[in-house]
């Protein structure tokens, strides 16, 4: 797994180009452009969001488990840095969260809950920090739900991609998980991600809101 890692690291931008191009910039713009105040994103790898995050963000955490990713992402923050903003690095899994209750604005996620050990605590985390309020900002792959071919490969090919992605599963129905979290959706789409292979093309995007206590 160590030297699945570091590969990883070494070539997600690149592997990544494709799809960046022709959907996935647009996407981030669209999605965390807008984003103010204190924001988290969990793993943020090599640090591709970066750049589209505006001035109205006053301090970005930034946590990222992978030793090999944050590396990167290091050497990123260092070349994008606004100066306006206080930006930190959390070394931790996003099952554990050391933050505190109801003290974040917006909680970022993106091509993350497919990887993570447990995705049903990681939302439990993400919504217990979270303001009344706050937003919960995601774009990530899910399980072919409407497409039963594709759903078929997804589960025939699961065990060999999992193995070889260090963790990325490709049956989640990650959507589901996010209502049963306790968040409101305010905005959704469904789409295909283009430049991937068809079994990672589902996905949804857009906001969730944490219920006002």
């Amino acid at each position: 797994m160590a030297v699945f890692s570091w590969v990883m690291a070494q070539l997600y931008d690149k592997v990544m180009e494709g799809a960046e191009i022709k959907c996935l910039r647009d996407w981030r713009f669209a999605l965390l452009s807008n984003v103010s105040g204190k924001v988290l994103e969990i793993g943020c790898g090599t640090g591709l969001n970066l750049d589209y995050y505006s001035n109205a963000v006053t301090h970005l955490i930034l946590l990222e488990p992978d030793a090999n990713m944050r590396e990167k992402l290091q050497k990123k923050i260092v070349l994008k840095k606004k100066s306006n903003i206080k930006i930190e690095i959390l070394d931790c899994n996003a099952e554990s969260i050391p933050l505190l209750n109801n003290s974040c604005d917006v909680v970022i996620s993106t091509l993350v809950l497919c990887s993570v050990d447990n995705q049903n605590k990681v939302l439990s985390e993400i919504y217990r920090i979270l303001r009344s309020n706050g937003k919960f900002v995601f774009i990530e792959h899910t399980h072919a739900n409407n497409n039963p071919k594709r759903l078929k490969w997804q589960r025939r090919l699961e065990p060999l991609w999992t193995m070889v992605t260090c963790g990325c599963h490709l049956i989640r129905p990650t959507k589901k998980a996010i209502i049963n979290a306790g968040f409101l959706f305010s905005e959704i789409t469904h789409q295909s991600i283009h430049g991937v292979p068809s079994i990672v093309r589902p996905s949804i995007k857009g906001v969730a809101i944490k219920q006002s206590n």
